[in-house]
C-alpha cells in the first residue's frame, strides 16, 4: 500500500464509453476490459467506489427534444444507469472481484438503498461499490453525482475515464493542434469552459478540495499507472 499514490477512489466512466464500436447498447469486450482494469487495481488494494453514466441506453437530453418531459427523462436515464450498473457489476464478480450495488432510488430487487455509512463499511471490507441512479433527483447529472458519492465516502480523487489521455483546450480527436493541459485549477476549467464535468460538480469539488484526474482509460494498464503515480492524467485542483 505504501507505493499507492491513491487508497481510495471514486472511479467516473461515461454510459457512451461501454458502447465500444457498436451505436447502441453494451458491449461485451469493452464490459470485459473495464473489469479487467478495475480488478488489477483492485489487486493493489485500493478501495474503489464507481459512477457509470447511462447515455449509451437513454439520455434525458435528448428525450427532452422528443417530448418527453425533462423529470421523466431524468429518471429514465437513473434506470439506464442502474442496467449499467448491473452488467459492470456481474464482470467484475466474473473476474473475482466482491461488489455491492448501491441505489440512489428505492429497488430492493435489485440493489441496495444509498447508505452511507454502509457503503463505507464495504470498502473497508474490501468490496467495490458501485453507485447508481445518480443523485436520485432530476436535474442532476452523473458527473454530480459522482462528485458527491466521493465526498461521501472520502475518496481520495475523482478519477474520469475518457477517450483521451487528459484534458485539452479543444477536442483532440477533431483537431490534431489541440493542446494538453498537465495539470489546471478548478476555476481555470470552469473560466475556458474546457467541459471536464458540469458545473454543479467542478464546484463541489473545488468546495471539498476534491482533486480531479481525466485520463485515458481505453488504453490497457492506464488505471494502474495512475495509481501507482505515473503522468498519464490531467489533474484539476486548487
Amino acid at each position: 500500500m505504501s507505493e499507492l499514490r491513491y487508497k481510495r477512489i471514486l472511479l467516473k466512466l461515461s454510459g457512451e464509453s461501454l458502447m465500444g464500436s457498436q451505436s447502441y447498447g453494451i458491449d461485451p469486450v469493452v464490459l470485459k476490459q473495464f473489469a479487467e482494469e478495475v480488478q488489477s487495481v483492485y489487486s493493489m488494494g485500493v478501495q474503489i467506489g464507481l459512477v457509470i453514466g447511462g447515455g449509451n441506453i437513454f439520455r434525458g437530453v435528448q428525450a427532452a427534444k422528443n417530448g418527453i418531459d425533462k423529470v421523466s427523462g431524468d429518471y429514465m436515464g437513473m434506470l439506464a444507469t442502474l442496467i449499467n450498473a448491473i452488467g459492470l457489476q456481474n464482470a467484475l464478480e466474473a473476474h473475482g472481484v466482491p461488489t455491492r450495488l448501491q441505489s440512489a432510488i428505492e429497488i430492493a430487487q435489485i440493489a441496495e438503498s444509498f447508505i452511507r455509512r454502509r457503503a463505507l463499511r464495504h470498502l473497508e471490507k474490501g468490496r467495490v461499490v458501485l453507485f447508481g441512479a445518480g443523485t436520485g433527483n432530476p436535474y442532476f447529472t452523473t458527473d454530480t453525482a459522482a462528485a458527491l458519492r466521493a465526498v461521501e465516502i472520502e475518496a481520495e480523487c475523482i478519477i474520469k475515464g475518457t477517450r483521451v489521455d487528459g484534458i485539452y483546450d479543444s477536442d483532440p480527436e477533431k483537431n490534431p493542434d489541440a493542446k494538453r493541459y498537465s495539470s489546471l485549477t478548478y476555476s481555470e476549467v470552469i473560466e475556458r469552459k474546457l467541459g471536464v464535468m458540469d458545473m454543479t460538480a467542478i464546484t463541489l469539488c473545488q468546495e471539498n478540495k476534491l482533486p480531479i484526474l481525466v485520463f485515458d482509460m481505453n488504453t490497457p494498464g492506464n488505471l494502474r499507472r495512475l495509481i501507482l503515480g505515473e503522468d498519464v492524467a490531467t489533474i484539476v485542483s486548487a
